[in-house]
């Protein structure tokens, strides 16, 4: 197996890194299923990837990968501020979790050339994941979209929750339509991908996914325009289709942006920036404040933080801040040296995804779905593998070289 080809199982490995990274809380199921039971799924997701990856790769061949090198790196704060167990022993089964979660990304990089594979193997997980969804609407629309998210869609087979669904329908959306422009998708089945896609987005009323939709195929489609005709006409028509709903729509999208919130509640994220506060307020000793006070669930004093940076902040301290902020830094910067093309378009929508979701979502630091996205945006990025040399004929038994070969008659 060279560089150039990629076993199926590959693709089997990426479905189980996507089922280890949706998360054992949200909403309640149909068929209550314990969370005990969910982590279990989950967490032997994760060893099955690792182990399927190891057995397609067992030479450990790897290319070399700054991002999931600057992923290796940032497991050193995660253990340190671990060790000392003050979060308890589910920290360094945290720190378990993300150590297997980079070393499946490692065995994976070898396959990683530049290539849309990746990009195809993303999509079509994650709108399996959609399936399910729906599949739970259909079943019980009353358990979907239940009074407690005020009436938001959620997942009623998995326990997923509207961020979550937002956040894939918004990704699946954004690379699908991007292939379409590359003539890499025809349009037919990309329908039936994007619409029913943008339906549960809608449904969701996620403003943050939704922003980074938006931005992200704006500066992906950006980068096309000098290059594709196919952007350039997709462009202008979203311009003029924007221009007629800020006109005719404003107002109902302005009642679908606020959920119904007051300004004041708005103004505060929905109530995100007290926690925020209280976070950066609270008291820290130096090595807190280098390394964090160890992997946990993404909270403080027993409410979500809802920011990347802040919880790695939390978490792993600044070193962990220092080394996500070099993940931007090194993607976004190989990104814009990239001449222009599809691979790159694909790369910078997910990478500027990524980065408006960090916002208002945590994930960064740990095994996540953003860090999923943020390795397909590094296999995108990544050089072409050199293919390997033929082998020279044999005559008489010497080598003779490739251009003394003399054509055969026949």
């Amino acid at each position: 197996m060279g560089a150039h080809h990629t076993p199926r199982i590959v693709a089997a490995v990426w479905g189980l890194l996507v089922l280890n990274t949706l998360g054992s809380a949200g909403a309640v199921t149909v068929i209550p299923l314990p969370r005990s039971l969910i982590q279990m799924v989950t967490m032997g997701a994760l060893v099955a990837a690792f182990a399927l990856a190891l057995a397609v790769n067992p030479r450990v061949r790897v290319r070399a990968s700054a991002y999931v090198f600057l992923l290796t790196l940032l497991l050193v704060p995660s253990v340190i501020s671990s060790a000392d167990l003050e979060s308890g022993l589910g920290a360094l089964f945290r720190c378990a979790r993300l150590a297997l979660f980079v070393g499946t990304l490692w065995l994976l990089s070898r396959w990683w050339d530049g290539g849309l594979t990746f990009v195809r193997h993303h999509i079509r997980m994650y709108f399996a994941v959609l399936g399910t969804v729906v599949a739970g609407a259909l079943i019980s629309p009353g358990a979907a979209m239940p009074d407690l998210y005020g009436g938001r869609l959620v997942g009623a087979l998995w326990p997923l929750t509207p961020p979550q669904i937002g956040q894939y329908a918004a990704v699946v959306i954004g690379l699908t339509v991007l292939l379409v422009l590359g003539r890499q998708a025809d349009r037919g089945s990309a329908a039936v991908v994007v619409v029913p896609a943008l339906l549960l987005l809608a449904l969701t009323h996620t403003r943050t996914a939704t922003l980074g939709l938006l931005v992200g195929l704006v500066l992906a489609i950006g980068s096309l325009l000098m290059t594709s005709s196919a952007a350039r006409r997709l462009f202008a028509w979203t311009a003029l289709c924007a221009a007629v709903a800020a006109v005719g729509l404003g107002s109902a999208l302005q009642a679908w942006f606020l959920r119904g919130q007051s300004q004041e509640h708005f103004t505060s994220l929905t109530g995100r920036a007290k926690v925020w506060d209280a976070l950066l307020a609270a008291p820290r000793t130096t090595t807190e404040y280098l390394f964090g006070a160890g992997l946990g669930d993404k909270s403080f004093g027993g409410l979500p933080i809802d920011n990347s940076w802040l919880a790695v902040y939390h978490e792993q301290g600044v070193t962990g801040v220092a080394l996500v902020a070099a993940v931007f830094v090194v993607l976004g910067g190989v990104a814009l040296l990239r001449p222009p093309s599809l691979s790159r378009a694909c790369a910078i929508f997910l990478i500027s995804y990524c980065g408006i979701a960090s916002y208002t979502e945590a994930g960064l630091g740990d095994a996540s779905p953003y860090l999923l996205h943020l390795a397909v945006a590094a296999s995108l990025l990544a050089a072409p593998a050199a293919a390997a040399p033929l082998p020279a004929p044999e005559v008489r038994g010497r080598h003779v070289p490739l251009r003394a070969r003399k054509p055969e008659v026949a």
